[in-house]
């Protein structure tokens, strides 16, 4: 090869590796905010879009249909799901009422701003009213008859999340199995969500796990730190958190129901940042350990041990802490962000914010010390990146 065609091909390559190597500074794909608003002193919609905006956070779920949110997030590139409250399912079993709400509460909207599923509920399953269970699958038929009516249900999935209470078993995760009580009506949960294509939604929080059995679960397992793990023995797979095997196990469940090809997505999980004396492992640090290596593996688009090369899609709970619910100190602490628009903890979502709740600038990284306005990267992607310069270098020097 001549000199100028090789220098013309060293160039070529250069740039070829150097675009590669930016495309590993991509956003996350996979990781989603719960958005809750069980709060009197939150920011408005407005200032909540621009942090998300600043965290290069693309998805987010709110726990009902709120005009103002849901205008606000028009023509933006916010993936949203929104939700059917509980008290409203009985009402929506009636097919009229179904369509009347999706023209009112989903159809104004659409597809400006970008819905893409409806929770029909929240922990139905495990919901002190029993009555609610009944409801459930005709309001998800009602609603998503009415999505096709309207046009709407090639976009938006329909589905409901459900607590890990719905298991009987979990551990090992390939003895997965679902309460016997729930059997028929989980057999046509599952029977919907085959047919329409959705996923089955879990909030799962290892935290839970560990709180009532300190002694016996290993902290490190919970937080996604370096352990030991546990080897299924029936599976042989190797679990290095509890997460994973949670969603394996559900993952089971739903295949010894006959429906092995659902995808499991979860809809909320996270860590509380402050507890009653009677919560053990509700401290700052153990919350911005677990969500910062919740973010590490998400930059990997990792998949779990059952199914490694399907991407986990993982919604965090929750963006901000909410101080008007009820139950245990722990409830109101789950925020990444104080209503203020502070971190809460150094989870590795970096911001600096003014005192009126705008933030001035806001990133993801994985170093607990860095500055400011430093770039979304994983560490493998950096690494990867790095590799990449050096072989262009090595390349233009050889030619």
């Amino acid at each position: 090869m001549d000199a100028p065609l090789r220098s013309t091909t060293s160039l070529l390559t250069f740039f070829l590796l150097f675009f590669l190597g930016l495309n590993m500074f991509k956003q996350v794909e996979s990781l989603g905010i719960n958005y809750g608003q069980v709060a009197n002193n939150l920011p408005p919609p407005e200032k909540v879009l621009q942090l998300l905006h600043a965290l290069k956070i693309t998805k987010a779920r709110i726990y009902d249909t709120n005009p103002q949110v849901l205008t606000t997030f028009a023509n933006t590139n916010i993936e949203l799901i929104v939700t059917v409250e509980n008290q409203m399912l009985a009402t929506l079993c009636d097919q009229q009422q179904a369509v009347q709400w999706v023209t009112s509460h989903i159809r104004p909207y659409f597809p400006a701003t970008n819905i893409t599923g409806i929770a029909v509920g929240n922990e139905i399953f495990t919901d002190e009213n029993m009555s609610l269970m009944t409801y459930l699958v005709p309001a998800m038929v009602s609603i998503h008859a009415a999505l096709v009516k309207t046009g709407l249900s090639q976009y938006i999935q329909v589905s409901s999340p459900n607590s890990l209470a719905v298991l009987a078993n979990s551990y090992p995760p390939s003895a997965g199995s679902f309460r016997s009580d729930l059997s028929e009506i989980m057999q046509q949960f599952l029977q919907f969500l085959a047919t329409t294509k959705s996923p089955f939604w879990i909030n799962a929080y290892p935290y839970f796990a560990y709180k009532d059995n300190p002694n016996k679960i290993s902290l490190d397992y919970v937080l996604f730190n370096s352990n030991e793990g546990m080897i299924d023995p029936y599976t042989k797979l190797h679990y290095d958190n509890m997460l994973y095997a949670q969603v394996d196990a559900a993952i089971f469940a739903i295949a010894r129901m006959g429906f092995n090809g659902l995808e499991v997505k979860i809809s909320e999980t996270g860590w509380p940042s402050k507890g009653d004396t009677n919560e053990i492992g509700a401290t700052l640090q153990n919350a911005a350990i677990y969500n910062r290596n919740i973010l590490r593996r998400q930059l990997l688009n990792e998949g779990t041990p059952l199914r490694p090369n399907v991407r986990l899609d993982i919604y965090l709970f929750a963006l901000f802490n909410e101080d008007m619910k009820p139950g245990p100190t722990s409830e109101r602490n789950y925020g990444l962000f104080q209503p203020d628009g502070t971190m809460a903890y150094n989870v590795g979502l970096l911001s600096t914010t003014s005192s009126n709740t705008e933030p001035a600038s806001a990133s993801i990284s994985l170093a607990s010390s860095a500055p400011p306005k430093v770039n979304r990267v994983g560490y493998q992607s950096l690494v990867n990146w790095m590799m990449m310069i050096f072989v262009c270098f090595w390349w233009l020097c050889k030619c």
